[in-house]
């Protein structure tokens, strides 16, 4: 049997490896490209979502999607409508997941969640947004906190977010200090990325001191931009550090380093502004105003 030259057989294997190593770049290339991004004018941006995919038509078509510039300040006129919110939060098991678009935590075990109409919403998961994506009279912040509920029961309103925005401080977020570590080990790794954390956590520390808040009926933020979302957005700004900012920021990637929604059309959508401490001759009420 003819022997092959020992040159001819080197470049051949050569050229098999370089054909393997080009067919997994293209795979890894391939897995890595995000289906959606937040850079405006991308052909996947946030104006051509609705675009992609069939099942993401609401966010091109939709009516009533999120987020939304809330008006009117703790001044807003209207009729009282509703009374104050009901949260029955706890401690509870989590976990750390680098998402590509956000860093989530999802809480494990009962973290406890909110009674809204008559509905009870579990606490599922939250997750952060740099900068914010709802606007408090024209204004955006540095960061925003949102709080994933859903409730157990077939309604047209399945899921509740509650929205907590920041402004940069000396004093960074208590939770977020917290999670710093955590935040951390996942840096720009993989999509789906997960780290167990150590210690229970407290969702109730985001919104301990929240005396007012904007009601409205929206979507979610990102696809498929699903809508019937009961949204709840606290008019009282916390306080973030730059760098747990940066932190989230340089966590996920590239695409998502800015990872905010533009703000969406109203559609003469009403808000309400609830109160949870007693207005003088109202006990807890809320007034409403329209959505512009």
């Amino acid at each position: 049997m003819a022997r092959i030259p020992t040159a001819a057989f080197l470049v051949a294997v050569s050229l098999c490896t370089a054909a393997v190593v080009t067919r997994h770049a293209r795979a890894q290339e391939t897995a890595d490209e995000p289906e959606y991004t937040y850079r405006r004018g991308a052909d996947n941006g946030p104006e051509r979502w609705g675009l992609l995919r069939v099942d993401w038509a609401a966010c091109y078509w939709g009516r009533q999607q999120s987020p939304v510039d809330v008006p009117g300040g703790s001044s807003a006129p209207g009729p009282i409508r509703y009374g104050r919110l009901s949260q029955h939060y706890r401690p509870a098991p989590a976990t750390m997941v680098n998402r590509g678009h956000d860093i989530m935590v999802r809480f494990d075990g009962d973290a406890g969640g909110l009674l809204i109409d008559g509905l009870n919403y579990r606490l599922r998961q939250m997750h952060w947004h740099s900068p914010s994506e709802h606007a408090l009279d024209g204004r955006r912040y540095d960061l925003e906190l949102h709080m994933l509920h859903q409730t157990d029961k077939p309604s047209n309103k399945s899921f509740a977010v509650v929205a907590q925005l920041f402004r940069i401080g000396r004093r960074g977020d208590a939770t977020l200090r917290m999670l710093e570590p955590y935040i951390e080990r996942i840096e720009d790794r993989r999509k789906g990325s997960a780290e167990e954390i150590d210690y229970e956590v407290d969702p109730r520390r985001p919104v301990r001191r929240s005396d007012e808040y904007y009601r409205y009926t929206g979507s979610f933020t990102t696809p498929p931009c699903t809508e019937g979302v009961v949204w709840t957005v606290a008019t009282r700004i916390g306080h973030v550090s730059r760098h747990q900012v940066d932190l989230l920021r340089d966590a996920v990637h590239d695409h998502a380093r800015k990872n905010a929604r533009p703000l969406q059309d109203a559609n003469g959508r009403a808000v309400a502004l609830y109160y949870n401490w007693p207005l003088r001759g109202r006990g807890n009420t809320a007034a409403t105003s329209d959505l512009n």
